[in-house]
Parts: structure tokens; sequence; C-alpha cells
């Protein structure tokens, strides 16, 4: 029988006996005076003053035996010791209190103080079982070698972690810290975006057609309709509408789905921010990117700069801007423009590159660009003078008709936005539509489909618009230091567990 059954036996063994003695081992409420971070902060004023407090955690360490026992709770991922003596709490509740283990929540009342070395204390004067754990938290495992200590600790294993991201939070407190800035870089955009008179909106995650980006989607079937519906994997084209049904600017937090692979930073679920706004184009969309990551890394660090992965990293505005065709000559040596498309053919076949469905010169530059440029671009820049193949959903270049008006913000070798000036002419749109559908059908997996309704939206009378796509895992990722996305997703999709 293995070590976390036999424990786990101990545990329902001492759940029954509490009852029988007539303790409720799951009562319904406990009332806190104060929370952790209060307690520490007003310390001196309630030792000084012997407050009563009172105050709920999970039992983390026990040290000492007989009539005195020294202990630590958690709550909201912060410890605080706690001094327990039988004569004072009696002898009923110190027997409670013998029967408890770690992980067991309490709810304890009593005066703070501060202990010889100077540690803040609460002495407890009364408690209360609030939960028995009957599953022992996992403990590292020490294994002496050659004269080391080698330690096997579960909470170590990223797969245990992701899984069990119930006790990754509880045993890493500093993984919570992560959630909690996120929290305040989605605030932080909120009230940004806010301020600058953007509307906050939800939109549809099933949907009849899909679109706003090229990727595969997650399909599910309705009963009551019989029909078929897909994931969102963007929420632009509703956010569009509602720009041409009146409203100036939008701006939606989604979760969006992509029927694709995983890795360091793509989870088929993921967070992103997109917005709208009437009547501009796609370069007050690099303002708004500007903005939005400097507040947040001051939101977070106090400063425009930070450190990731042993890089300095600077997103003071302005960034830096230049083409596709210029990072392509300046960082891979290929000038795009100067080739045939045969010797561009001769340039991807080099590369060991092969391009999917029929011959594409623009999807061509754009996969060089993916595969030689992108991880080199460390500090902020927008790479602008995108092929017009790229997207359908974007305005021609104003000044070369082979561009669009497209956008994407690299920083640290990631894309973290994606930004047009938003195509408004409906006859252009259906035309740019229907080529997707005819790509898709040439051996192309992911191309939009043609959304008859969304073209009706735009021949009643879209206005000019911006618009942008923010990837926020990442965006957490880069701003909090994280090496994978699974670090900044509460419950990331896994496999099915063996």
């Amino acid at each position: 029988m293995n070590d976390h059954l036999d424990q786990r036996q101990i545990r329902v063994a001492k759940l029954e006996e509490l009852r029988k003695k007539g303790v409720e081992p799951y009562p319904y409420s406990f009332q806190n005076s104060h929370n952790l971070s209060e307690l520490f902060a007003d310390a001196d004023t309630l030792v000084e003053d012997h407050s009563e407090v009172s105050i709920s955690g999970r039992l983390m360490a026990l040290r000492g035996k007989g009539k005195a026992v020294f202990a630590n709770i958690q709550a909201q991922h912060q410890r605080l010791q706690i001094y327990i003596r039988k004569d004072e709490v009696g002898e009923a509740s110190f027997e409670v209190f013998g029967m408890c283990d770690i992980g067991d929540y309490l709810g304890l009342q009593g005066t703070m103080m501060y202990t010889k070395t100077g540690e803040l204390t609460l002495r407890v004067k009364s408690l209360l079982l609030l939960t028995k754990s009957i599953r022992p938290m996992p403990v590292p495992k020490v294994q002496e070698k050659d004269g080391e200590k080698i330690i096997h600790d579960e909470l170590r294993d990223r797969e245990f972690r992701y899984r069990q991201r119930y006790v990754d939070l509880t045993l890493n407190p500093e993984v919570a810290t992560v959630f909690r800035q996120r929290n305040v870089m989605m605030q932080t955009i909120r009230t940004y975006l806010t301020e600058q008179g953007f509307l906050e909106v939800e939109t549809p995650t099933l949907q009849p057609v899909y679109g706003g980006a090229n990727a595969t989607p997650f399909i599910t079937h309705h009963k009551a309709l019989d029909q078929n519906f897909f994931l969102r994997i963007a929420n632009e084209l509703y956010l569009k509408r509602l720009i041409a049904g009146g409203f100036d600017a939008v701006f939606e937090f989604t979760k969006n789905f992509r029927n694709e692979g995983i890795d360091r930073t793509h989870n088929p679920e993921f967070s992103a921010l997109e917005f709208y706004q009437a009547n501009v184009d796609y370069t007050a969309m690099m303002e708004h990117t500007e903005q939005i990551f400097s507040l947040c890394a001051q939101a977070l660090h106090g400063s425009m700069q930070f450190e990731y992965d042993g890089q300095l990293l600077d997103v003071s505005p302005p960034w830096k801007r230049m083409s596709m065709y210029e990072v392509l000559q300046e960082l891979a040596g290929i000038e795009v423009e100067s080739l045939d498309d045969q010797e561009l053919q001769n340039v991807l076949r080099s590369n060991d590159l092969e391009l999917e469905g029929v011959w594409n010169r623009g999807l061509a530059v754009q996969l060089l660009f993916e595969e030689k440029c992108e991880t080199q671009l460390i500090q902020p820049i927008f790479i602008t003078g995108h092929p017009k193949e790229t997207s359908p959903l974007c305005k021609q270049h104003r000044e070369n008709p082979n561009l669009i008006e497209r956008f994407e913000a690299f920083i640290n070798g990631w894309e973290l936005a994606n930004a047009y000036s938003e195509l408004n002419d409906p006859q252009l749109q259906r035309s740019l539509m229907e080529e997707q559908v005819e790509r898709g059908r040439g051996g192309e997996s992911e191309t939009q489909p043609l959304d008859e309704d969304f073209i009706r939206c735009i021949e009643y009378g879209m206005p000019p618009m911006g618009g942008i796509g923010f990837g926020i895992d990442r965006m957490v990722m880069l701003l909090t230091g994280q090496t994978t996305i699974r670090d900044v997703i509460l419950f990331p999709t896994m496999r099915p567990e063996q």
C-alpha cells in the first residue's frame, strides 16, 4: 500500500473520531475580522492594544509537542505563525487541534504578539475546525546519493502542477502572484480604454460562421436547432458590426478557441483583447498599443523597462517601425522585391520551406518573414507593409497596391498584436472573401469562409475604422517573466490523465 493511501486512511479515521466526539468537521461559516494583509499592516497597533482578532486559514506547518505548539496557517497565499497553549484554548479544543493535519482549515480567535525573534504571531484563545482534509498534501522526498541530497518534489513537476492547480497555488504561493499581476494588467487595460471612450461589450462564443482570423475552428452541434456552430476563433466581425451600428469605439476581452497544436506560446483556448474605433486608421492603433504596454509595464514594474530572460526590454513610446520587406532585407539578407516568382520559390526551397496550397507570392513572403526574422525582433517594433494576400479584412495600402495597411507588434520574438486599417468597401470585401474560399478549395487549411451577414452589414454602410487584436496570455508571459503559456493560464488544456 502506498504512503499516500495509508495517510488518507489515517485522516479518514480521524474524521470519524471527530464526529464521534460531536465535532462538526465541515461547519457552514466563520467570520473573519481581518485578512492577513491587514494583520501585517496594523501589527504594531494590534499588539499594543491587545485587540482580539479572528482569522481563518489552512494549516501548513506544525512545530513542537506537549502543551504548547507553534504552527503556521496560510490565507490569501500569505503565512502567519500561530501559538496554541492547552491551558488557554481548553482541553477539548486542544484535543481537536491535536487531530488536525497539514491541509486542514482552521478558524482562530486570539490576540497578536511578537515572539522573542520578532515574528508576528497569533496567540490563539479559541479555535474551530472548518475543514478536515482527508488527502495529504504532496511533500518533498529527499534521497541521499553519493553524499548529496536530491529533492524529489511533486510540486516542481509541471504536469502535476497544471492538472492540480489548486495544490500548486497552495504550495507555490509565487504562482498566485503571477495571476494577481495578470489581474492588474487586465484592469489597467480596461481603465485605459474606458477613459479613451471605448465601450466594453460581449459577443457570441457560438458562431454560425467563424471568421476574423486564419485558424481552424472547433465545431459543436446545437440539438434544438439541429445546426452546427463554431467556437469563436475571433470576435472581430461582431465588433465591426457594432461600429456599423453606431458605437464609436468598442472593446472586448474574450476567450478564443483554435484547433491547433500546443506549445510554449500556444494553447487551444486562450485570452484575447480586441478593440475597434471609428474614423481612425492603423496608426491610431499603434499609439494605443504603445500606451497599453507602457502603462502595464509601469503598473507591474514601476518602469517602462523590465527584464525578460536576461534581456532588458524597453516599451517606452515611440516604438520602431519597419516594413516586412525592410526587415527581410536587413535580418535575412533577402531583397524580396527584386525577386520574380521563380526566384522566390528557389529561396523557399533553399531554406527548406514549403508553402501550403497553390502558389501565392504574398504568403511566400510572409512565410519567409516568420521563419527567418521573427525570433530576431527582440525590442518592441511594429512590422508594417504586409502583402495584400495575408488578410481579406484590411484596406489596401494607400501608397502601394500590393500591400495592406496592417501591422504586427513584436517583442522578444513574439507576435503580441495584429492591427488593420479596416476594410469597409462591401464589393471588395466580398471579392476577397470569395478568394479566401477558393484558396481553401486549393488546399490551404486555414482560410476564412464567406460571411454573408457581415457583407450585408457593410453594404448598409460601415465607417472607416482602426482595429486590433492582442494576445493577452503572451503579454502576461512577457511582463511577468514566464517562459510558457501554461504558467499564465490557471487551467491549461491537458491530455487525458492516465
